[in-house]
């Protein structure tokens, strides 16, 4: 959502993935602390998978999550239109402000029908 202007305060880190590179990512977010494992998450009849990982910090005593969020078919096109956006000096690929639309278009709760509003604005704005 910052990336795309929209700042809010949110609990969770989402990271959207290829299914065949989930057991890798999974071995380094394990050297990380994400060490709890979630069973597995499916909405909006399989096209969006989760599978997510959790750890305690200890200092705060609160949970961390991180969701990994497979590409499926369904999905396939926020993938393709991912984009760069500068991060500590370099870059990385972000969701598009459009895929983020999409993502946020299967679930629909409040809060993403209200981060769908947001980020129409912030593209008007631009």
């Amino acid at each position: 959502m910052a990336v795309h202007g929209c700042s809010r305060a949110t609990i969770d880190i989402d990271l959207l993935i290829r299914s065949e590179s989930l057991e890798e990512i999974k071995a380094i977010a394990r050297r990380f602390g994400y060490t709890i494992e979630a069973l597995p998450m499916t909405f909006s009849k399989g096209a969006v998978e989760i599978r997510r990982l959790s750890k305690l910090d200890a200092d705060a005593g609160d949970v961390l999550i991180l969701d990994l969020l497979l590409v499926t078919p369904q999905i396939e096109k926020v993938w393709d239109s991912r984009t760069e956006a500068e991060w500590e000096g370099g870059k990385i690929k972000v969701v598009s402000r459009e895929g983020l639309i999409a993502l946020k278009s299967f679930r629909k709760s409040k809060q993403d029908l209200a981060d769908i509003e947001s980020l129409q604005e912030a593209e008007d704005e631009s």
